[in-house]
């Protein structure tokens, strides 16, 4: 119960990989609000020490009102785990102006202010773990997917620049950084990728699988312990870094 006493917020928590490191943060004695777009979602994953709030990660003023009212329930919020996201892919020649914004307003200005807000208490205590989900995309890049791989290499660099800018001080600021993850965001790109190439949805749920460099799709849990893990109060010199989670060097 290492988290005992600390309220932690995760965006994009009532599935995948934000569901699991929910799960992971609460079973060390955490209370986690939960955030989404879809309120039923939130509740059916729910468990006790989770706390579902409706919260869209591109509308800045509900991010601001949401994380207020989580901190005047709960608490300041010591872990914040950016983790909302889409991951959607066009090549260059084919990528519209909206595909562009929308991924950026979500992997990358969604970030951003989900940081800043839970900054906010974060500072009135003495203990901070930031945890931004990035992407091996954010490493080394994604055919058909420019729009993406630049959301989640931003996040990195923005990351890399919080933790500059409060070294010395009670918190650390990371990236985590996993290939593909057997979650629900998989099975919709499997569809999209058989559709767009016309081949078997096995075949496109290979390709996916033979990006990571063990040939085999990640667990959530794997990286929820990687979180965990970036909690640990043992940590606190792990700074400013990207954590791959892709199964070899990307």
């Amino acid at each position: 119960m290492m988290l005992k006493g600390k309220h932690a917020i995760v965006t994009g928590g009532g599935t995948g990989i934000g569901l699991a490191i929910a799960r992971a943060l609460v079973a060390e004695g955490a209370s986690v609000t939960i955030t989404g777009r879809r309120i039923e979602v939130l509740e059916a994953a729910a468990q006790p020490g989770m706390y579902p709030v409706v919260m869209d990660v591109t509308d800045e003023s509900r991010i601001i009102a949401a994380t207020e009212d989580a901190v005047a329930e709960r608490g300041p919020i010591q872990i914040c785990v950016a983790n909302a996201g889409i991951a959607e892919g066009q090549k260059l020649h084919k990528t519209s102006s909206e595909l562009w914004r929308r991924i950026m307003a979500t992997n990358l200005d969604g970030c951003f202010y989900t940081v800043r807000e839970s900054l906010k208490s974060m500072r009135t205590t003495d203990w901070g773990r930031v945890i931004a989900v990035s992407s091996i995309a954010g490493v080394r890049g994604a055919a058909g997917a420019g729009a993406y791989a630049a959301s989640k290499h931003g996040v990195v660099g923005m990351i890399r620049s919080f933790a500059e800018d409060f070294l010395g001080q009670p918190y650390t600021f990371n990236s985590l950084c996993p290939g593909y993850v057997d979650t629900p965001i998989v099975t919709r790109n499997t569809d999209s990728i058989a559709k767009r190439a016309g081949i078997s949805e096995e075949a496109a749920r290979d390709i996916m699988v033979n990006i990571n460099r063990h040939k085999k799709l990640i667990l959530p849990e794997e990286v929820a312990a990687t979180a965990l893990w970036l909690c640990n109060p043992a940590c606190e010199s792990v700074n400013g870094s990207e954590v791959q989670i892709g199964g070899g060097q990307a």
